[in-house]
Order: structure tokens, then C-alpha cells, then sequence
């Protein structure tokens, strides 16, 4: 409920949340749609939603008025949208899983939430019917990115490879941001023989926002996925404003700051592409399968006993005991710059080395990435690194954490031998490792 003053001059308008009204306040007046008061807020501050998108909070004095217009908008719901087939169009298929770029604002709490329906995804962005014929709409499941694991990979992995092989010409799947890098990576690993596009999209604003980046993300991901780039992409703002998208491979993407549109980058390695919202492509790279007819198989086998630890100085080695005795079957250390961890400790008992060494007796595999994130890990440029090379850690070359650690458990659902999980975490199997890093190859 508004202040009691507010209230009242709300009534006297006749109006009510969702209707278009003007409060005139100190000689200006101020139109948009009025928004209930959130919990948290003032409840003396009226809140207009305004044409551009954004919200105005207007503090209501005694000498303030409210005027009801024509108009309004439905609070409660998106509006859903279904596209008309053309059939001079390509032919794709949108998965919608949830994440910011399909949520909605509960205005009576101020907070986001994933409500809405796949049609609903499309009322965000209605220009996607230019650009494509979505064939067919589905949401196997409605999960903040957060909250997936292996299995909820698997689900899209299989989803993916049934639309490509029922006829879709590429699939777009809307997916929450914060953990897109690692369904991007599980993806890239589970569809091993992809032929047409698969682009993963989200959005860094929700719907109700002026800033809302969702739109043009759709719009470019429709345009990725009916290219002749046969490969797993997370498609999303390359800059702060609405130009174009980079494509960026599924093996070598991290989100790298909280809200920034442009959040997202490769990290050594180039983007497979430019790509504007009017369809313009650039392609960057040439290095990409090309699109085929084969049929696309879900290879979904996973071990999901795997950690991701990260290694800084003081840290107990004593995790890794925790985890072994967990029957983990692998753990990748997110280590320090080359691959360090602490080692030639002054309390020799704070030492990593025979920890590592114990597990790797015990037939868990121990793969090392950089939490320098840029460039590569080497066991050889120092007497650290080679203790813990011969411990038996493998040092996973310019892997990322996130995408070192699905790779490990995809190897081990295949592969139970050591040395034969050694050999394929050293094997480049979908783009996860770059062997010549360039100065192009850093930020």
C-alpha cells in the first residue's frame, strides 16, 4: 500500500496499478504506468513505469495530483506470442530454460523472477519473426543456472540432437548467465559430431528494463544458428551498446564481470564471429566445422563425482582427503598462475604435494587449470611445478576451471584407466585447448 496521502489521491483519479496516469508535482508532470508500491520502498514515493523502460520514483507532497489516462498495461502477465511461419525463413528451435533473459519483475516485492513461458520469450523480442520460423517451442525444464548440475546437461545435450535430427536448421537455447559457461562447455563435449549451429543466449537485464539486452541477444543468436557455423556458441553483447555479438565457442567462454551486457568473452582464443541484429556476420576464425546433414548423437555420459578446488596460499591440502574419501573419481585445482599450489610449505604439513600424490595412488585423477584464467599452465618452469607434476597432477594447458572440470567429468564417464584419462584431458576434443597462444589471444 502507498503513504495514505498518496492512496487517497490515487482513488480520487480512479485509478489503479497497471493504469496509465500523469502526477503533476511542483509545476512538471510526469506520465507512465503506475506500479504498485514495492514492500521495501517508500511507501510515500509513487512509482511510474515510464516509455522508455525505466522507473521513476516521484515523492508525493500534499500539493502533488494524480491523473488517470487512457491506456495501461497488465502487471500480472507477459503477453505471449506465436510467429507465423514463412517459409522463405530458416527453419529453428528455441529450448528456454530460464535465467534473466526469461524472467519478469513481481512489482509488489521489487524482486526477478523466472516465470515466464517460452511464447512469452518471444513478446520480448517480436522482430525474431523477420529473422526465422521457430518450428517448434519447448522448455524441458525452468532453472536459474545456478541451480543445474550434470544431469539438467545431459536433458539439453539430448533435447539439442532430437530437434537438429527432427529437422530444425540450428536450436537457440535461453539460458541463465551466471553459469552458461559450463552448460556452453557440456554442450561442446556431448554433441562430439554436431552439424548445424547450437547458440546459447541470455540476457544480463530482464524484460521489463529499458536496458533489456535480450532482444538484440535473440536476434543474433537466430542469426548464429542459421549460419554454416556447425558448432556450440554462446551468443551475447559484445560491447555495452546495441551494435552486434560476438560468438563465442562453448569451450573457451567466461562470464567476466556480474552486470555489464558485455559480460561475456573468449579467453584464449578468438570468437567464431561478429554478428549484427540485421543479420550482418563477420566470422573471425575459419577454424569451425562447417554445417553437414549427418545425424547429431547426445553422447551424455558423466561422472559426477568430480570437485573443482581452488588452491591460495595457507589453504588446508587436507580437501583433498576430504574428497578422496568422498570416492570422488577426479578433482581439477583451480592453481595459481603456471599451476601452483603450496608446496615447499615452512609447516611441511600445510604442503599440497603428498596429498596430491595419496589421491593420485588412490586412482583419482588430478588435473590442474590457472586462476590467471589467461594463458597456460606449464609443469615445468619451476621446482614446484615439476613436485607436483610428478606427485601426478596433470597440468591442463590454457583450459579454463569451469570447463577443465566438465571435460574431467565427461572423460570419466567414458574412461576409467588413468593414463587413458591423462591422454584425453590432454586431447584437444572440442576446442578446449589452443596450442599457439597469440597476443590477440588476451583480452
Amino acid at each position: 500500500m502507498y503513504s495514505r496521502e498518496a492512496e487517497r489521491a490515487i482513488e480520487k483519479a480512479g485509478a489503479k496499478p497497471g493504469d496509465r496516469v500523469r502526477v503533476t508535482k511542483e509545476g512538471k508532470s510526469y506520465e507512465g504506468i503506475l506500479l504498485p508500491r514495492i514492500e521495501a520502498g517508500d511507501s510515500n514515493c509513487i512509482v511510474l513505469k515510464q516509455d522508455s523502460g525505466y522507473n521513476l520514483g516521484l515523492a508525493f507532497e500534499p500539493t502533488s495530483s494524480v491523473e488517470k489516462l487512457a491506456g495501461g498495461a497488465t502487471l500480472e502477465h507477459f503477453p505471449a506470442l506465436h510467429l507465423e511461419h514463412r517459409k522463405e525463413l530458416p527453419n529453428l528451435a528455441l529450448i528456454a530454460t530460464g535465467g534473466t533473459i526469461a524472467s519478469r519483475v513481481d512489482y509488489k516485492t521489487g524482486g526477478v523472477h523466472m516465470l515466464m513461458k517460452p511464447e512469452e520469450i518471444l513478446a520480448t523480442a517480436p522482430e525474431l519473426g523477420k529473422v526465422a520460423n521457430l518450428r517448434s517451442v519447448r522448455s524441458p525444464f525452468r532453472l536459474a543456472s545456478e541451480d543445474m548440475n550434470h544431469k539438467h546437461w545431459q536433458t539439453l545435450a539430448e533435447s539439442v540432437a532430437r530437434e537438429l535430427n527432427a529437422g530444425a536448421e540450428g536450436v537457440m537455447v535461453t539460458h541463465g548467465t551466471d553459469a552458461l559457461g559450463y552448460t556452453a562447455a557440456a554442450l561442446s563435449f556431448m554433441l562430439p559430431n554436431l552439424s548445424k549451429p547450437v547458440a546459447l543466449v541470455g540476457a544480463q537485464r530482464s524484460a521489463d528494463r529499458g536496458s533489456f539486452d535480450g532482444t538484440m541477444n535473440l536476434l543474433c543468436a537466430a542469426h548464429y544458428a542459421a549460419s554454416d557455423m556447425a558448432e556450440v556458441a554462446v551468443v551475447m553483447h559484445a560491447t555495452t551498446n546495441d551494435d552486434y555479438c560476438y560468438a563465442h565457442p562453448g569451450t573457451k567462454v567466461r562470464k567476466m564481470h556480474t552486470t555489464r551486457r558485455d559480460a561475456f568473452k573468449t579467453v584464449n582464443a578468438q570468437p567464431f564471429a561478429k554478428i549484427w541484429p540485421d543479420g550482418k556476420i563477420e566470422r573471425l576464425r575459419e577454424d569451425y566445422h562447417k554445417r553437414g546433414n549427418h545425424k547429431v548423437t547426445a553422447d551424455t555420459k558423466f561422472e559426477p563425482h568430480v570437485a573443482l578446488l581452488k588452491a591460495y596460499p595457507g589453504a588446508e591440502p587436507g580437501i583433498i582427503d576430504y574428497y578422496a574419501g568422498k570416492k570422488y573419481k577426479g578433482i581439477v585445482i583451480e592453481a595459481m598462475a603456471l599451476g601452483h599450489v603450496p608446496t615447499q610449505t615452512p609447516e611441511k604439513a600445510k604442503s599440497w604435494i603428498p596429498h596430491v600424490a595419496k589421491a593420485v595412488k588412490k586412482g583419482i585423477t588430478i588435473g590442474v587449470a590457472s586462476q590467471s584464467i589467461y594463458g597456460r599452465t606449464h609443469p615445468h618452469v619451476y621446482a614446484n611445478l615439476r613436485l607436483l607434476e610428478e606427485a601426478g597432477a596433470v597440468h591442463l594447458e590454457d583450459m579454463l576451471p569451469e570447463t577443465a572440470y566438465v571435460k574431467l567429468g565427461f572423460v570419466l564417464g567414458h574412461e576409467k584407466r588413468p593414463e587413458e584419462v591423462k591422454r584425453l584431458m590432454l586431447t584437444n576434443l572440442a576446442g578446449e585447448i589452443n596450442p599457439r597462444l597469440t597476443e590477440r589471444d588476451f583480452l
